[in-house]
């Protein structure tokens, strides 16, 4: 938590804060808790992802459509090679605080504070740019709510419509180095959307070809900010906190008696705790104890994040252990935050190779348990950066100072995200005709 040198700033600004209209609603957070209950039960897949650290200076409509439109095109492959519904969930909206190992760090050779997030402080090496200020959290909760009105009016006013997100898929597959697989399953899906209209299933006719719902979440860090934006549902009188649909801990917050953990159990949005290789079966069973003490369906999402070196060793057990004890959770891989590295020249990166070798780990432990890998996590643009390495372009480390544009750790571009959502949906169809999973089900 940052350190406020004004306490009667930060006071107003909570003030301002708590009279403030709620970002979600109860409902659709409820709504979306329904929906990884049946992602519990292995009947839908959860795509979440977005940027790493949403940021003041890179806020645009066109940011914002065209994550969605990467998200809306990794879906539409998802669902049809597993033939399930896709539970889309951005890292947007709200995620502009970042934890830090350390509250300072060096910039040419003297000491400043960290940068923690644009609700915080901001990304200029300067000393008093990097001061905590309350206000911040006004202009984050402001471009919260424009970009939640963005994502309502393009997910509900035919910018989701399945023939057009699928052209876009087309476009992708013929206009680049794709492999020839991902040509044949786009052309898959283009005859089956012929087969739908020519039967009258159409745009027109049934809304669901042209709306989706989108749910959005981050880390429930700057406690401050999401105690603020708490509200008691009038229906329910339960309190939600209204800041996003789905709040997540993080490796650093996620202890049962901390200030974190003890504040999510008092709300009921479904949650979600990132799992490092330092995770262990009694630290998850007593976070599980204290956020979701009935063993509800969709309350909590367990978010993998060991690395694709720790992986194997670690996450078998744990999810042994877990399932033995009978509870209700959701595993989801986050196959980013675990593989990174820097680069000689200073850069952070990700390789394409290490990310799809954790996520093919993480469905192959699944298949030997015969168990459900519920979904990925992945900090993802819609942009042409050029951040991570490798995928369909094979950039390379001199390719990083092209287009390096995140404020904190490195995100798939566009078409490394799509790449990734066609070799999931391989993995996912091969997951589904496993032997050992077939007899799970039944």
């Amino acid at each position: 938590m940052p350190s406020y040198d004004d306490e009667d700033a930060l006071r107003n600004t909570e003030k301002q804060l708590e009279l403030l209209p709620p970002l979600v609603f109860a409902g659709e957070a409820r709504a979306l808790e329904a929906r990884l209950a049946k992602a519990v039960a292995g009947k839908e897949f959860v795509l979440q992802g977005g940027d790493c650290a949403e940021s003041f200076a890179h806020y645009d409509a066109d940011r914002i459509r065209d994550l969605l439109k990467v998200m809306l095109e990794m879906a539409v492959i998802l669902t049809f090679s597993a033939a399930c519904p896709v539970i889309k969930i951005g890292r947007v909206a709200g995620q502009f605080a970042k934890p830090r190992s350390s509250p300072n760090e060096l910039y040419k050779g003297k000491e400043i504070p960290s940068y923690r997030g644009d609700s915080i402080n901001d990304i200029s090496p300067k000393i008093e740019s990097r001061r905590a200020n309350p206000e911040r959290m006004i202009q984050a909760y402001h471009q919260s709510s424009g970009t939640l009105n963005l994502l309502r009016a393009f997910t509900q006013g035919g910018f989701a419509d399945l023939h057009k997100v699928h052209r876009w898929t087309h476009q992708f597959v013929h206009g680049s180095q794709a492999h020839t697989a991902y040509r044949a399953l786009a052309e898959r899906i283009a005859e089956s959307l012929a087969f739908m209209e020519a039967c009258g299933v159409t745009s027109n006719s049934v809304a669901q070809m042209r709306e989706t719902d989108f749910y959005t979440s981050h880390e429930a860090l700057l406690l401050n900010y999401e105690e603020c934006l708490t509200r008691k549902d009038s229906l329910t009188q339960d309190f939600y906190d209204c800041s996003a649909h789905m709040l997540w801990l993080g490796e650093r917050t996620r202890a049962h008696d901390g200030a974190h953990a003890q504040f999510l159990r008092g709300v009921e949005n479904p949650l979600g705790v990132k799992c490092g290789p330092s995770a262990t079966t009694d630290q998850i069973l007593m976070l599980l104890d204290t956020l979701n003490p009935h063993n509800r369906a969709g309350r909590v999402t367990l978010i993998i994040r060991m690395g694709a070196d720790k992986i194997k060793k670690t996450f078998p057990q744990l999810l042994k252990n877990i399932t033995r004890e009978g509870r209700k959770v959701l595993w989801i891989c986050d196959p980013m935050h675990g593989n990174t590295r820097q680069t000689k020249n200073g850069y952070k990166t990700r390789d394409f190779k290490t990310i799809m070798r954790e996520i093919e780990t993480f469905f192959a432990i699944h298949s030997a348990e015969g168990t459900w890998p519920g979904g990925v996590h992945l900090e993802m643009t819609g942009d042409a950066v050029t951040e991570c390495l490798g995928g369909a372009r094979q950039l390379v480390e001199a390719n990083l100072q092209d287009r390096y544009h995140t404020h904190c750790d490195p995100r798939l571009n566009a078409e490394q995200a799509l790449e990734t959502g066609f070799l999931i949906a391989d993995l996912l169809a091969k997951h589904q005709k496993s032997a050992l999973y077939k007899k799970a089900i039944r």
